[in-house]
């Protein structure tokens, strides 16, 4: 059965699921393998929770005309995307980058949907199976879409940016983010590059921040069709990026408004800029744009600011990568409070064998700065021990979540940061 012709049927269903625990009636099952599991065993649990048809490539398991049969699950859910994807004339924004990418497609999305129906990645689905998933759920009501694109080897973003064909793109930053996978910074560039490399060969246009050299440089061994400069003039100017950004804008030579935000850094006001750029080439007024990214409240552990007791906590616990980390203990320095300062520090994982240099290079940031107490937790975060003589160190989350019960700290502002998988935000749980 062709592309085409699983694609009718697809217009018949309710959806599509890869999950047999969220099948809705009337959905496509896509029966996806993983290395510990083969979804085609569940193609008939899949129909007798209610699926319309599912999707399988080993025939053993197909009980009737509800089964179709392809050569591999995967591919087929790749291309039904990409050929829904062609159904639509409207602009695609594509992103990447090291870090800031979930919190600028957010950004991009919030400033956009103030003049246009706005369709973005929900969650974090910006791999292999996210981004088809993401562009399955596209429908005609909207009338852009911003479509989120993760990596963690060279030759994901070609693929990602193949399954999506973005019009527009972006990325954020290139920066010491899976190490492991890309083989070192210059893989990492070529990497995310493959999205250049994509709106290039399609005469995309490309929103360039003109202040990150890495970027211009990127940009400047390629020729586009368009690209859009931004933060290389004065009319986004940060006034304070700590405890959260405030910045001013200046359109058509009238005073300087000031905005407050909900974002702490600097790495935050550049995904602001890069919003707000974005906004106003599509015709969102400056002031709006501005308006829609000071009134942004992130969550998903990214960037929050927490209040509990006498605590102030800055949950920042969503992933962290030698530049996010440093990018946010150096903020954390910086940061003007009459409290004490806390950071809890877990493991960057997926920097293979830099990983004990990067974490002995964090622990070196945290020693030069002025910060009252200082906890690591997570068998790799030893490395940073070295330079931090007076830290406490716990190897695992269990003996941290004691140690903090335990202690019971008040009147402290709090860095909480570590990768994804270290799931620190449980931590939260450990303050009144």
């Amino acid at each position: 059965m062709s592309i085409a012709e699983i694609y009718e049927k697809l217009k018949t269903c309710n959806g599509v699921s890869t999950d047999t625990r969220k099948i809705g009636e009337g959905t496509m099952f896509f029966a996806l393998k993983g290395e510990k599991f083969n979804a085609n065993t569940f193609a008939k649990e899949a129909l007798d929770k209610g699926a319309k048809y599912v999707v399988i490539d080993e025939e053993q398991y197909a009980t009737g005309d509800a089964c179709i049969v392809v050569n591999d699950v995967l591919y087929t859910l790749q291309k039904l995307a990409n050929y829904h994807r062609q159904q639509f004339g409207i602009p695609i924004l594509g992103l990447t980058g090291s870090n800031g990418k979930t919190t600028s497609k957010e950004l991009v999305a919030t400033v956009l949907a103030k003049k246009y129906m706005t369709y973005f990645t929900k969650g974090n689905l910006n791999n292999h199976i996210g981004v088809p998933l993401t562009l399955l759920g596209l429908d005609e009501t909207y009338e852009i879409a911003v479509i989120e694109m993760g990596a963690n080897h060279q030759g994901e973003i070609r693929d990602l940016s193949n399954i999506c064909e973005p019009t527009h793109g972006f990325i954020t930053n290139v920066g010491k983010a899976h190490l492991e996978g890309f083989g070192g910074v210059e893989g990492v560039k070529k990497g995310k590059g493959e999205l250049y490399d994509f709106l290039q060969k399609s005469g995309g246009t490309v929103f360039l921040n003109a202040s990150n050299e890495n970027l211009t440089g990127m940009a400047q061994t390629r020729t586009f069709k368009q690209t859009i400069n931004y933060l290389h003039d004065d009319t986004l100017l940060m006034l304070e990026d700590s405890p959260v950004v405030v910045f001013s804008v200046n359109s058509n030579n009238a005073p300087r408004k000031t905005y407050t935000t909900n974002l702490p850094g600097r790495y935050n006001f550049e995904n602001i800029a890069t919003a707000i750029a974005i906004g106003q080439y599509f015709g969102v007024s400056l002031e709006d744009a501005a308006e829609a990214v000071s009134a942004y409240n992130p969550d998903n552990n990214r960037s929050q600011i927490i209040q509990k007791g006498t605590n102030s906590i800055l949950l920042d616990a969503y992933n962290a990568n030698p530049s996010s980390m440093s990018a946010a203990i150096q903020n954390f320095i910086n940061l003007k409070t009459d409290k004490q300062k806390v950071v809890i520090l877990g493991d960057m994982l997926e920097l293979g064998e830099e990983a004990p240099a990067e974490h002995r290079a964090i622990g070196e940031l945290v020693a030069r700065g002025d910060i009252d107490l200082v906890i690591l937790a997570g068998k790799l975060m030893a490395s940073a021990l070295d330079p931090l003589p007076k830290a406490f160190y716990f190897p695992d989350k269990f003996s941290l979540h004691n140690w903090l019960l335990d202690r019971q700290i008040q009147n402290s502002f709090v860095l909480i940061k570590g990768s994804r998988g270290m799931g620190l935000e449980s931590t939260l749980a450990c303050f009144q």
